[in-house]
């Protein structure tokens, strides 16, 4: 009786250590589940967003997506209270209505606010613009009648712009493929010396300039391989100044597609005022059956360990809600 209790005992632990086992394989397979990504944060095609804040909501200025070549002719505007749930403005910025030197390729915007206006960069025809508007939502006009950086103006192509106002006030703006250019905007915002630019090439560049700055350390991030190939992913390199010199961080990429998310790149950063989070906006190839032509706007929380140095984003993480509590100054 002694010896049979003692192999009914044995057989329910078996039992027992078999279904735990199972549970956690599950449970690990869950985890590493990588056929199922979050659903984009914006409805429908576009790319390249740049991710920011304004009083207490969030806003994503995107390209619009989904023609071969890239092609279009307008920019939107996108606000949220809570990052999960987006707003379309509607048109901000119309090529053949508002510009008299390009019509075509609006590509990859960036936004600043300074005296109170809002300044907002972006491609056209391979050159940079600038325009002006009195809210975040516009309507923006070209301040200028030209653009601020024509095409030829450096090496490469004169493309993504990311504007960057540091602490005490200075305005930069940074661009470029191929190569990514550096020079100080005027007080006026909508003006630069290009005598002064600065043209920096880290390893690994290839388009798509972003500056952060987090404890005094200024984070130029970038997007490396071509936004057609599945392995276009996010690197970074810091420096003690906005100009540099930079120095490439070592080991992992900051994002890159795994799984069913290929293409992911192309991003922006925001911080959310008073606290020291962060999130990425970035695009990827549209799930299913997305390419380079056919992309997604996407968010993900983006950390810091304790040297500063940028985690590995994990592009499967779900986006939880987001309140500001604090307008940022």
């Amino acid at each position: 009786m002694y010896i049979f209790k003692m192999k009914a005992f044995s057989f329910k632990t078996l039992a027992g250590a078999a279904l735990l086992a199972c549970v956690t394989s599950f449970a690990s397979a869950q985890t590493t589940d990588t056929l199922n990504a979050p659903a984009p944060v914006l409805k429908g095609l576009y790319a390249d967003p740049n991710i920011t804040t304004f009083g207490k909501k969030f806003y994503i200025y995107p390209t619009s997506d989904g023609t071969e070549g890239w092609m279009s002719t307008s920019f939107t505007c996108w606000s949220s209270d809570n990052l999960l749930d987006w707003k379309n403005e509607g048109v901000i910025l119309d090529l053949p209505r508002d510009l008299t030197w390009a019509k075509e390729r609006a590509w990859a915007p960036t936004i600043a606010t300074k005296n109170n206006k809002y300044y907002y960069y972006y491609s056209a025809n391979v050159n940079i613009g600038v325009a002006v508007a009195d809210k975040p939502e516009g309507p923006f006009k070209d301040p200028i009648g030209k653009p601020l950086i024509p095409r030829g103006t450096r090496g490469g192509q004169m493309i993504d712009p990311m504007a960057f106002i540091d602490d005490d006030g200075t305005a930069y703006l940074y661009w470029g493929q191929g190569q990514c250019n550096i020079v100080k905007l005027n007080d006026d915002m909508v003006s630069c010396d290009t005598s002064k630019i600065i043209s920096v090439k880290p390893e690994g560049y290839n388009e798509g300039p972003f500056m952060i700055k987090r404890k005094g350390i200024y984070y130029l991030m970038w997007s490396e391989y071509d936004t057609r190939d599945p392995r276009y992913s996010i690197a970074y390199a810091t420096s003690k100044s906005p100009l540099g010199p930079f120095t490439k961080a070592v080991g992992h990429p900051v994002l890159k597609g795994k799984g069913v998310v290929k293409g992911a790149g192309h991003h922006s950063v925001v911080q959310v005022p008073g606290t020291d989070d962060w999130y990425i906006a970035y695009h990827r190839f549209a799930i299913p059956d997305g390419n380079g032509y056919n992309r997604e706007t996407c968010v993900s929380p983006m950390r810091f360990d304790a040297d500063g140095n940028i985690l590995p984003v994990d592009v499967f993480e779900k986006l939880k809600p987001v309140k500001i509590k604090k307008a940022k100054k």
